[in-house]
């Protein structure tokens, strides 16, 4: 019995100790991501903090999930506009994104009022607020406005966006330690946002109308405005503005001889192909899945889950790349993932064709796993272009030149969805006739693959390789700035010291 006793008390203690370790755990899960948050508002100033989640979070992820799938929906029935159509509109609305650059550089050189992003995320979140309540408050605008409003709301969410990425690079400079945990903020608070937003615009749209929704997104543009207000930022005195247009041109001149390079213009050139030669036919998927009579007839609490199932994949993938492919060679892996791109558009192809009925998939699980393929491997493909575009920065002017290449990038996405509607057009894939748009969705499948011919532009370095020729990264002037500027360091140091001209 005495042993019996032992062997009992002993195995309670166990399990007493068990539970006590479960609690401890479940405990530093909770309090883990609270006391991160709280490191964060502490060391960066909670404005930062705050201004990162608003505009990534809030204004990025949420709204540009809103926006998505509200935009689709008022071109379509408030508008009524032809599929190729709405692929030309949404091209033009994306247009402020092409010109990240100059949003960039004025947010670096030319400051207002003694603040250099404070003003931007005020401006950014006033044109917000006043395109989406202008949309929202007017029922038969015609299309012109309509596309202006759309432009001016886009435009506000790319400024901010820019003005935070730079309120980031300079507490990447000035907190080098918490560099990663900036950008972890960042990925966080859009991944979390997209998910949320698209989870819940269909049912918004349903129950509000697109013009509703557009009602409700004036509140993002607002805490933009919010972020603009409260921002800690030092103020700039003396400014010099008759430097501004020589800051310019310094700038303009620094891109130009980069872009120069065969080792920067040929990666470039690669990325815009590889955009372009993917052609958007999104708007004419989408007329077809709600409207086609022989379609599936998803309601828009359904195009919104789907939505959300696949910001969810393309979630997965980045934790996917983090932990698995970030060292792999960026030919090796652009060569996978374009031809993994390419054969993926089969899926959309099985489901116009409706074969997936035939195997006895119903339509929403298929949707469903097309749409989670279909962003993995677009996020898969987009990550090492990303990495590989800040290897083509060179020093002195990294944050503009990155926003240069987005803005290739950009360009080529704009040159998709042109493409897209063109071919729309060409196959006559309207409102109500569908009987070739498997056509369409197989020459885009075909064009996914011809990038592979010009991989030989992308270097067979790796991510940890240095990429630029010396005479590009060894370029940089070294000028001394006095501390006060160096407390309010730029998205990029342009040029230079303005105050020691």
């Amino acid at each position: 019995m005495g042993e019996e006793s032992k062997l009992q008390i002993h195995s309670e203690e166990e399990v007493e100790e068990s539970e006590h370790n479960d609690r401890i755990c479940c405990s530093s899960m909770l309090c883990g991501p609270i006391n991160w948050f709280k490191m964060l508002a502490v060391e960066l100033h909670w404005s930062f903090v705050f201004g990162v989640v608003i505009v990534y979070g809030v204004s990025q992820g949420l709204g540009g999930a809103f926006s998505m799938i509200g935009t689709e929906y008022y071109m379509k029935d408030v508008q009524k506009v032809q599929p190729s159509e709405s692929q030309v509109y949404s091209g033009i609305t994306s247009i402020p994104w092409i010109v990240k650059p100059l949003w960039g550089l004025l947010t670096d050189v030319v400051p207002i009022l003694g603040y250099r992003r404070r003003p931007y995320f005020v401006f950014a979140g006033s044109l917000g607020v006043v395109s989406m309540l202008f949309l929202s408050l007017h029922k038969n605008l015609h299309i012109v406005f309509a596309l202006l409003s759309l432009t001016a709301g886009s435009a506000g969410v790319a400024i901010a966006d820019v003005t935070v990425d730079a309120c980031v690079a300079q507490n990447s400079g000035s907190h080098p330690s918490l560099a990663a945990d900036m950008q972890s903020l960042c990925s966080l608070s859009s991944s979390i946002g997209a998910l949320v937003g698209f989870s819940l615009s269909g049912t918004l749209v349903h129950l509000l109308g697109p013009m509703g929704v557009y009602g409700l997104l004036s509140i993002p543009a607002v805490l933009v405005f919010l972020v603009g207000v409260l921002l800690k930022e030092p103020q700039t005195y003396n400014f010099a503005y008759q430097q501004v247009n020589q800051n310019f041109t310094d700038a303009a001149k620094a891109m130009w001889k980069t872009l120069k390079c065969p080792e920067v213009w040929r990666p470039c050139l690669y990325m815009y192909l590889s955009f372009a030669l993917s052609l958007d036919i999104q708007e004419g998927m989408f007329y077809w899945a709600t409207d086609s009579d022989g379609g599936p007839h998803f309601s828009k609490e359904s195009i919104g889950y789907i939505s959300a199932v696949g910001s969810a994949g393309s979630l997965l993938v980045t934790i996917l790349y983090q932990y698995g492919l970030k060292d792999y060679c960026f030919r090796d892996l652009l060569f996978w993932t374009q031809l993994l791109l390419g054969l993926s558009g089969m899926l959309d192809l099985l489901l116009v064709l409706r074969l997936n009925l035939k195997f006895g998939i119903p339509d929403y699980f298929f949707v469903a796993i097309d749409a989670s393929v279909s962003q993995m491997i677009g996020r898969l493909k987009w990550m090492p272009l990303l990495v590989l575009s800040s290897k083509l920065c060179p020093p002195g002017i990294e944050g503009t030149f990155f926003a240069l290449l987005m803005s290739i990038d950009n360009a080529g996405l704009l040159t998709s969805r042109w493409g897209g509607g063109f071919l729309l057009h060409v196959f006559k894939v309207t409102r109500t006739q569908f009987d070739n748009l498997w056509l369409a969705i197989l020459i885009r499948n075909i064009l996914r693959i011809a990038p592979l011919f010009v991989l030989f532009l992308v270097p067979k370095s790796d991510p940890n390789s240095s990429i630029l020729p010396d005479e590009v990264s060894d370029s940089k002037e070294n000028i001394e700035t006095p501390a006060t500027e160096n407390e309010n360091i730029e998205l990029v140091a342009l040029v230079h010291n303005m105050d020691s001209r």
